[in-house]
């Protein structure tokens, strides 16, 4: 069993992210779920990101990592687009025997290296990252790119491309679903909870 901190992309916590959720703790896993967004959702990617950049990116994405400060330590951090920034943060900094267990990285990545890095990637923090082939957000924006230096460089890091061209494919509650495509992402994340 493992314990995961989710951070939801950003249209908010849509059903779909509690469906996500829920199938990880029907496979036996504690989730904890925050409302980064204090209940709001929104229609589209283009007015969740407007309400993000309204508050600040960097205090939404502080939001998250100051939420992990009351969790347990050891937690496996999953974050989807928008909740990559904290997830993949808190795999990256969190300190000492708080450190992350694990980092499920979906539709996003942030780099490893560069301007905008939180450094390398940690010694002994296994990762998957998550996308489609054809997304013109992951792979259009070069979030791919940072994914694939992540593979490159850490022990144990696998990113998996799905076809199509989606981006929040694994979210039931919005026409980006795409069904055949999270079923396998889900099988991923449950076999790599079960192993680390």
């Amino acid at each position: 069993m493992a314990e995961v901190l989710v951070f939801h992309h950003a249209q908010g916590l849509t059903p779909g992210m509690h469906a996500f959720a829920d199938d990880l703790r029907a496979a036996g896993h504690v989730v904890h779920l925050p409302d980064l967004f204090e209940g709001r959702t929104f229609a589209s990617i283009e007015e969740g990101v407007a309400h993000i950049e309204a508050v600040g990116f960097e205090e939404m994405r502080e939001r998250g990592v100051r939420l992990a400060d009351a969790l347990p330590e050891n937690l496996v951090y999953a974050g989807f687009s928008f909740g990559v920034l904290p997830a993949q943060k808190l795999a990256q900094t969190r300190p000492g025997a708080r450190g992350a267990r694990g980092a499920l990285l979906f539709y996003s990545c942030i780099p490893i290296s560069g301007q905008w890095s939180f450094g390398p990637w940690p010694a002994g923090v296994p990762v998957q990252i998550h996308g489609m082939d054809n997304d013109p957000i992951f792979v259009g924006e070069g979030d791919v790119d940072a994914a694939r230096e992540i593979v490159e460089k850490a022990e144990d890091a696998e990113l998996f491309l799905y076809p199509g061209d989606q981006h929040y494919f694994a979210d039931s509650s919005l026409p980006s679903y795409d069904a055949a495509a999270t079923a396998l992402a889900m099988k991923r994340v449950l076999a790599f909870l079960e192993r680390i």
